[in-house]
């Protein structure tokens, strides 16, 4: 097995047109949405900044690539569809994995009208749709092994009330994602947890927050992690989950796409490399940000963790 690994993180491009889209198509929850894309968000997230970042990742060249979500403003059909191409520029499924965010989840919409469009960028390695349950049901948490690393997707996105961006996981999720964090512990792996919602308690305001990041954090500190990622809030961030001896290191990131109309808010990404050191782990970071002037991505800063390898421990799991 390989035993280090380069990748990289990008949330939030929001990438999508709503032009031409119907009237019929807004007569709900989408049509705040849409009135929010009008007069803001579509001067703030830029194509061409899109177009910079892929641009850059030529240069950079990450082996994998995970999107932490809200692909799309509103969640409309033909946005899934945008978004799909979008995927296909950016690399093969094997080489990209992606997870949903709020913005996605804006309304409940059958899967092969939305997801089901990603659903290749979504799915576990090796697996197979089961044509008896509904694939919102059993993709996530999914599980993908790359080199040292093993990348375990969460989906917090739900549909929420007007004026609301909520996210919530589930106890069925969290209860796969116990095992999933067991197993992949025991096999020695660098486990990457994927989640759009920002997962420590009282780091998010109430309306936007994720319902149960108490019991997400549970699991984590009972089973482990190496590093968990997230997007959603459209700024850098570090915060970390503690767990008996030791804690998880937690990374949030700007928007991919943004101008950065508002301080502190425009477009980067992350480059993370993994590889093995004598207590542990040794985990590089290197910030990508977009410089309006030279309309590129460039290097902002980089920073280095020691990240120690936690005991697996025996007995029963979390209470969730």
């Amino acid at each position: 097995m390989k035993e280090t690994l380069t990748f990289a993180q990008l949330s939030d491009p929001h990438l999508t047109s709503l032009l031409g889209v119907s009237w019929r198509d807004l007569i709900n929850k989408r049509l705040l949405g849409y009135l929010s894309w009008r007069q803001r968000r579509r001067a703030e997230h830029r194509g061409e900044i899109l177009e910079a970042l892929q641009q850059d990742l030529q240069q950079t060249c990450p082996e994998h690539l995970v999107v932490t979500g809200d692909l799309t403003h509103i969640g409309l059909p033909d946005e899934f569809l945008q978004a799909r191409l979008w995927l296909e520029s950016l690399g093969s499924p094997r080489d990209v994995t992606v997870i949903p965010g709020n913005h996605d989840a804006y309304v409940r919409l059958p899967w092969e009208d939305g997801f089901a469009h990603w659903q290749p960028w979504m799915m576990s390695d090796g697996m197979t749709v089961d044509r008896g349950k509904d694939p919102a049901d059993n993709i996530f948490p999914s599980l993908r092994i790359r080199g040292p690393v093993a990348f375990i997707g969460l989906s917090s996105a739900r549909p929420s009330a007007p004026f609301f961006a909520t996210g919530s996981l589930g106890r069925d999720q969290l209860e796969r994602l116990d095992t999933l964090l067991e197993q992949t512990g025991r096999q020695g792996l660098f486990r990457v947890v994927l989640l759009h919602h920002p997962p420590v308690p009282g780091e998010e305001k109430w309306r936007k927050r994720l319902t149960d990041a108490a019991q997400l954090c549970r699991v984590i500190a009972g089973r482990g992690a190496e590093l968990v990622l997230h997007g959603h809030r459209h700024r850098a961030e570090q915060s970390r989950i503690e767990i008996p001896g030791t804690h998880v290191p937690v990374y949030g990131i700007p928007s991919a796409s943004a101008m950065g109309h508002k301080n502190g808010r425009i477009a980067q990404y992350y480059l993370y490399r993994v590889q093995p050191a004598a207590t542990g782990w040794k985990l590089d970071i290197a910030t990508r940000r977009y410089s309006l002037e030279q309309e590129a991505f460039t290097g902002q800063q980089e920073t280095s963790l020691q990240v120690s390898r936690r005991p697996l421990q025996e007995g029963v799991p979390p209470n969730l």
